[in-house]
């Protein structure tokens, strides 16, 4: 009994000599202990149905199933994903807002004169979700079978043709104007606010001539015919779908992009809900049955830390800023 009274004396001295701040640490502890206890939104910048919806869809399912925890996912297409940045960077850093973004968000304040967030501060990188080319299609109506018909017939004539993407400041529209710059060529961009919103009705009439967007918005169009693919956008040939040539070897040497898609928590995000919101991630896109998930979008699933993230988007900034100079790429 003595040694009882000594020991539990002995634990409250402890608990009043950590003091404010040590109590304030065991608080924000318990706090990362129990998330999630309640439900978690994931915010996408594009509309149902295109790539990143559906690749979003796959990420928020699988966290609901390891959680035991409802994630729902928030669609908040325009201005190339930037209502979704601003909503994410606005959100409580709580863990239960988080960001699904294509591409690094600082090409953002390559684009805008003006923002309301920082995309350098106000996020917190969270894991890589995966990366995957984007995919160069027309019309089966078209005259052009090969890229190399396409840029031809673009030099001779100038500006006559048109081309889409999903919206301005995407990666799919930068990866066309660096094809442009590349090539030589001039035509005329056409964006829309995500594949579902008339994009690919357009390009199947006729109305457009090219179309640059993700694997996972036109990769099982090319598979059912419905569009004619003429190249892939990474420096190697697509696995899954081998006969597509790359934009390299249709006559630009060394040109490459490849996108990919990552997780973001506002910033201030408690580190322990940042650490433990990666380590589920990683887990949860090495199994098997989640890769597969992907492969119908083209995806190729693995996970990352946040400072491998964090080093993607400072790429991703470096190799588009000059891009978006040289053509003048305004979004207001």
């Amino acid at each position: 009994m003595v040694e009882f009274v000594r020991r539990h004396f002995l634990q409250l001295g402890g608990a009043v000599g950590l003091g404010a701040a040590g109590l304030g640490l065991l608080a924000r502890s318990a706090r990362a202990d129990a998330y999630p206890s309640r439900v978690v939104k994931l915010v996408v910048g594009f509309p149902p149905g295109g790539g990143a919806d559906l690749a979003t869809r796959i990420v928020a399912q699988g966290l609901s199933d390891t959680w035991k925890q409802q994630v729902i996912v928030e669609n908040r297409p325009g201005a190339g994903a930037r209502l979704a940045l601003d909503a994410v960077a606005h959100a409580a850093p709580d863990g239960y807002t988080l960001l699904l973004a294509p591409g690094s968000p600082q090409v953002q304040a390559l684009l805008f004169s003006h923002l309301t967030f920082d995309p350098t501060a106000d996020f917190a990188p969270v894991s890589l979700v995966g990366t995957f080319p984007d995919i160069i299609v027309v019309p089966n109506s078209s005259p052009f079978h090969s890229l190399r018909q396409f840029i031809t017939y673009a030099k001779a004539n100038p500006g006559k043709l048109s081309w889409a993407s999903p919206g301005v400041g995407t990666v799919p529209h930068l990866a066309g104007e660096l094809f442009k710059h590349m090539a030589g060529i001039e035509m005329t961009h056409v964006p829309y606010r995500g594949v579902t919103e008339g994009l690919m009705s357009d390009l199947i009439a006729g109305r457009l001539d090219l179309m640059f967007n993700t694997t996972g918005s036109l990769l099982q169009p090319v598979r059912l015919k419905q569009v004619r693919g003429l190249a892939v956008t990474s420096a190697q040939r697509f696995a899954d779908e081998p006969e597509l040539p790359t934009v390299a070897e249709s006559g630009l040497p060394g040109y490459d992009v490849t996108s990919w898609y990552g997780v973001y928590a506002p910033a201030k995000t408690l580190p322990d809900i940042v650490k433990e919101i990666n380590t589920d991630m990683i887990t949860l896109l090495a199994k098997p049955e989640v890769k597969q998930k992907f492969k119908p979008l083209g995806v190729e699933a693995y996970g990352s830390t946040p400072t491998e993230l964090a080093a993607k988007n400072q790429a991703d900034a470096a190799l588009w800023g000059p891009i978006i100079k040289a053509a003048n790429i305004r979004a207001e």
